[in-house]
């Protein structure tokens, strides 16, 4: 659900680079009081798993499309809100300046529909309610399927939202909504499961770290996440270096609709203005774009054949790598950063 720069207006894109970055400021206000520093580290672990998997899409039968995962439930089960939050941003970010995965001009409107709704209203209104202490294992799979699909709707219906402010009349509002939101419900139901599965997973291995977040207590002393922290690891070099291969070729489901409703898999861009100037900057940062090495001089990806699945890929696997890198290197800095500031006003 990552948004291009085709789909905004630079009106909207600014005020939801605004957004972005005043709740990012309110995340880390929040954070700073509150950041318990042994869970830096799993800050880093958990936002370059999220970045591996997100690079995963799975079909969705009898649709033509596919999804991916959004990451930010989980981030937020592990890590509180605020946290979880920053960390998304870091992924998003990542993404967009050295893998031109959604725009620059839509970052954040991305960060907005893929972070705000999961970490501040999905898991306090939804999860929390539901899974209660989270220590009845019954209670975890119903509360991480409503709150994903709760999350991913309104993402959904964010993006329709912010494509009618932009005037963007090839979307038109009612046909684009009906489209967009129930393949979001079938995409949010499968990140549904795979959550319940994560967190199944860290309460066998360590659920005073589960249970620090829910009743927002600091870990007690003498707990180590060395064992979750060691399986995050293993778990985003196996996704982001293997499993990315078995991807699947369908478009992702705001691609999916866009083409269902336009005819084409997306809308031209802007050649002048905000914009085009985003875009430039974008191809020329990208490294990766799109997740493979970039083809050589003249030379076109040939997008006209067929992908091969599964894609076996030196270029896929140096992307989930380096991006599980850049994100652990770019959480981990802004959880010390957090921490050394709080360290300088304390004195």
């Amino acid at each position: 659900m990552h948004m291009a720069d085709a789909l905004l207006s630079p009106a909207v894109g600014t005020a939801f680079w605004a957004g972005a970055i005043g709740t990012i400021g309110f995340a880390s206000r929040k954070l700073k009081a509150r950041l318990d520093d042994r869970k830096i580290p799993l800050m880093g672990v958990a936002g370059a798993f999220i970045f591996a998997s997100q690079m995963i899409n799975f079909t969705i039968p009898g649709t033509g499309s596919s999804g991916h995962l959004g990451g930010g439930l989980i981030l937020t089960i592990l890590l509180g809100p605020h946290a979880a939050f920053l960390v998304m941003a870091s992924v998003l970010t990542v993404q967009a300046l050295f893998f031109a995965d959604g725009g620059l001009l839509a970052l954040g409107c991305n960060i907005w529909n893929l972070g705000v709704y999961p970490c501040f209203v999905a898991w306090p209104l939804i999860y929390k309610p539901l899974a209660g202490d989270g220590r009845d294992r019954r209670r975890i799979l119903p509360a991480s399927v409503a709150s994903a699909v709760a999350g991913l709707q309104m993402g959904a219906f964010s993006v329709v939202l912010q494509t009618l402010l932009s005037g963007k009349i090839a979307l038109p509002f009612g046909t684009f909504l009906l489209v967009m939101q129930p393949i979001h419900l079938a995409i949010g139901a499968v990140e549904g499961f795979v959550t319940a599965g994560v967190i199944h997973y860290v309460r066998a291995v360590r659920p005073e770290m589960l249970d620090s977040v829910a009743s927002t207590r600091p870990l007690a002393a003498g707990i180590s996440l060395r064992n979750v922290l060691a399986g995050f690891i293993a778990l985003a070099v196996v996704t982001g270096g293997a499993l990315t291969w078995f991807a699947s070729t369908h478009p992702d489901g705001l691609e999916w609709s866009i083409e269902r409703i336009s005819g084409k898999g997306g809308l031209p861009g802007q050649e002048h203005g905000i914009a085009a100037a985003a875009k430039r900057l974008q191809e020329k940062i990208a490294f990766l774009p799109d997740y493979g090495f970039k083809p050589p001089e003249g030379k076109s990806r040939g997008t006209e054949e067929a992908p091969a699945w599964p894609n076996i890929d030196a270029g896929t696997s140096a992307s989930g790598l380096i991006g599980g890198l850049l994100v652990l290197a770019m959480a981990l800095g802004i959880g010390w950063a957090i921490r050394a500031f709080r360290g300088k006003r304390s004195t």
